[in-house]
């Protein structure tokens, strides 16, 4: 028997031609792909305006993605939700939805695992386990408004900041971010798109030629190679001179101002000394500084800065011109870091732990 198709894998154009391989006319290709994006169909039975032999016959040829929530937990301030989702071979993944003022914000995962080895992240305890497909990384966000409360329907804005490094599932997250922005689905702006990495270089300008004006966020993180090389591998082999290059070659292609993601550790990156190497690091760039208080993971040791260290490391960036702000704390009590909730869900009796998923 060949494989079934997964439908939320597959762009409009792709659709059309996978109906016209069925002997379809092609624009039932917009009616399913409104079903699957702007109605959340998760059975073909529910598109109630497609014939019922063809209804019959996606269910003989093709499937949709449709992520069970394992677990869900929400903050006491009621401002984060935080999903744990199941996926294929026994794995598991995370997404937050974040209610603003300005709307409804989902953090989407792109990796079941990471390999880039971030010495204060959760997400790659274990390694990499294996890439997330579009249709996973897009149920992400309707499961999340599929289980969302009344008059929560609306997704507003997407951040790619999960579990993962994006660019390492490069053609799959271009893909998903393609999905989010169609028309015919959920329309989403390609800014009110957040991508964040830890710099891999020759991705970043690649996709600085993408024609899609996403906001790139770059986790940073620290202002020299020496230091960075300990909190984050991947710096030595993009070091600082070569991501900010490319990050400068980014700005001046897509027109579009840089986030550097800045995770602020007690004692190990926030002295003021080395908020002005940040400045000198930075010149030259339209890049924007988002201080971010650490959420602390228990098998990484390190501790969030005080207070008043954060203040003064935001203080100095300020006062050298340097655009900055300080992210406000959400879901710290639903251990809302990258990788917490699926570890305590993978350190469950019987449980796969951090094998390879070979589904």
């Amino acid at each position: 028997m060949p494989a079934k198709t997964e439908l939320k894998n597959l762009l409009p154009a792709e659709l059309e031609t996978f109906l016209l391989g069925l002997g379809e006319k092609k624009y039932r290709a917009a009616q399913i792909f409104a079903w699957l994006y702007k109605h959340g169909a998760v059975s073909f039975d529910a598109m109630t305006n497609l014939p019922k032999a063809l209804r019959c016959r996606l269910s003989e040829t093709a499937t949709i993605c449709n992520l069970p929530v394992l677990a869900r937990r929400e903050a006491e301030n009621g401002e984060t939700v935080k999903y744990l989702f199941g996926l294929t071979g026994g794995h598991a993944v995370e997404s937050v939805l974040m209610r603003h003022s300005y709307g409804n914000s989902v953090c989407v995962s792109t990796q079941v695992g990471c390999r880039m080895g971030c010495a204060f992240c959760a997400s790659t305890l274990g390694g990499l386990v294996r890439n997330l497909e579009p249709a996973e990384i897009a149920d992400q966000v309707l499961a999340v408004r599929r289980n969302a409360r009344s008059g929560e329907a609306d997704i507003h804005s997407i951040v790619i900041m999960g579990t993962g490094e994006p660019l390492d599932n490069y053609d799959n997250v271009v893909k998903f971010m393609r999905l989010m922005n169609d028309p015919l689905g959920i329309n989403v702006g390609f800014r009110k798109i957040t991508l964040s990495t830890s710099g891999l270089v020759p991705e970043i300008l690649r996709l600085a030629e993408e024609d899609i004006p996403i906001t790139l966020s770059i986790s940073l993180h620290a202002p020299n190679d020496a230091l960075r090389d300990e909190l984050m591998p991947v710096n030595r082999r993009y070091p600082l001179g070569e991501l900010l290059a490319a990050c400068r070659r980014y700005e001046e292609i897509t027109g579009r101002r840089v986030t550097f993601e800045y995770a602020m550790i007690d004692g190990v990156n926030d002295r003021e000394e080395q908020a002005r190497e940040l400045v000198r690091c930075l010149r030259g760039l339209l890049g924007h500084v988002n201080l971010i208080p650490l959420n602390p993971v228990r098998e990484r040791g390190w501790q969030r800065s005080s207070a008043a260290a954060i203040e003064r490391f935001r203080a100095v960036l300020q006062s050298r011109g340097v655009n900055v702000t300080i992210r406000r704390e959400l879901g710290t009590d639903i251990d809302a870091a990258c990788g917490q909730l699926r570890r305590q869900f993978m350190a469950q009796p019987g449980r796969a732990g951090g094998g390879r998923d070979e589904s």
